[in-house]
């Protein structure tokens, strides 16, 4: 099954729908799997409301959808949505939240690096009448120093260039009420930063703090090359300042350019047979170094024309192979909205 980038699944009756829904991607986790369910069942099951655990298989390529199949198939509160290919993280985020059903929506890492335990704090904010709860990281165990300090600088330096007042310290580990899940719905930009989307779209938002914990088996997913893409995915979505930037440093160079004409000047007038001002290494040196300012900047330029470039192409976000535990109709459905859409 082909699935474009915006599903229109059939709204469930008040009495089927499922008052939460917990979002989890899932990329090569066979060893946690099975923990990260037992402990996401315990934390909602003294609830007592019904909830779902919709599990996105991001192209995995170790047992991961063997044991996926097999929680759906010993509760059939776990679904399953099995992307065609690898897509990502953020669009793994993205298909899980058009796929759940639940009036709250807890997206959070199948990793258990943010502990299940919290969802219920995340309940309880929402319950007194706050739109989107994000969990606040106090602590984050297990992490390099070099990870803590990119993090902690990454954090401090959006929050100060971006249009929008993302929480510093904040991952993806939130809930969303359903009238910010349909708000989302509306935004499907190619290069998703889902973090700032969630508050970019408003409503009444809080925090709830919790301790990190270190990864318990496998590896990250998050290498230092796409900590680095998803920063710059981050400051662009939001952020024009790159591109000022070029701007502001054209001007101080042609300032300092123009002090430096005016004093080399002034110095050959003073002292004329003085041969270090008939030196071509000072003009070369110059030249190179305004010619890699330059090259800097048409990348920068580059990167936002790629992301144009996306966007107008009109791709769906992600492509889904198949799905398990939802209904029969509601896939159909959402097919023939695609194709009556195309």
């Amino acid at each position: 099954m082909v699935t474009n980038d915006m599903p229109h699944p059939v709204q469930c009756s008040d009495q089927a729908r499922p008052s939460f829904s917990v979002v989890a991607p899932v990329f090569n986790e066979e060893q946690i799997l099975p923990e990260f369910y037992r402990r996401v069942v315990a934390a909602l099951e003294p609830l007592g409301e019904p909830f779902e655990i919709v599990l996105v298989n991001d192209g995995c390529r170790d047992r991961s959808p063997e044991i996926m199949y097999r929680l759906h198939e010993q509760d059939q509160r776990v679904k399953i949505v099995n992307f065609s290919r690898n897509f990502g993280h953020q669009l793994a985020i993205t298909a899980g939240t058009d796929y759940a059903q639940g009036q709250a929506v807890v997206v959070i890492d199948s990793d258990l690096q943010d502990p299940p335990e919290v969802i219920p704090d995340l309940i309880t904010r929402w319950r007194e009448g706050y739109q989107v709860v994000y969990a606040v990281r106090t602590e984050r165990a297990g992490e390099t120093w070099f990870k803590k300090i990119t993090a902690t600088f990454f954090y401090r330096l959006i929050a100060k260039i971006t249009s929008v007042e993302i929480p510093i310290d904040t991952g993806d580990f939130r809930l969303m009420d359903r009238r910010v899940i349909e708000a989302l719905k509306n935004v499907r930009e190619y290069n998703r930063f889902m973090r700032g989307l969630s508050v970019w779209v408003g409503f009444k938002q809080t925090g709830v703090p919790y301790k990190r914990n270190a990864r318990s088996a496998g590896a990250t997913k998050y290498p230092l090359s796409k900590m680095l893409r998803f920063a710059f995915d981050g400051i662009t979505s939001f952020s024009y300042l790159p591109l000022q930037l070029a701007t502001y440093f054209g001007f101080i160079v042609a300032l300092l350019s123009l002090l430096f004409l005016v004093i080399v000047f002034m110095l050959r007038l003073i002292n004329a047979s003085n041969p270090a001002f008939y030196g071509q290494a000072s003009t070369l040196v110059t030249v190179l170094f305004l010619g890699s300012i330059q090259l800097i900047f048409l990348g920068i330029i580059g990167e936002y024309l790629g992301r144009i470039y996306d966007e107008v192409k009109r791709r769906p976000l992600y492509i889904v192979a198949d799905t398990f535990g939802f209904e029969n109709e509601q896939i159909s459905t959402e097919s023939e909205e695609i194709h009556s859409r195309n």
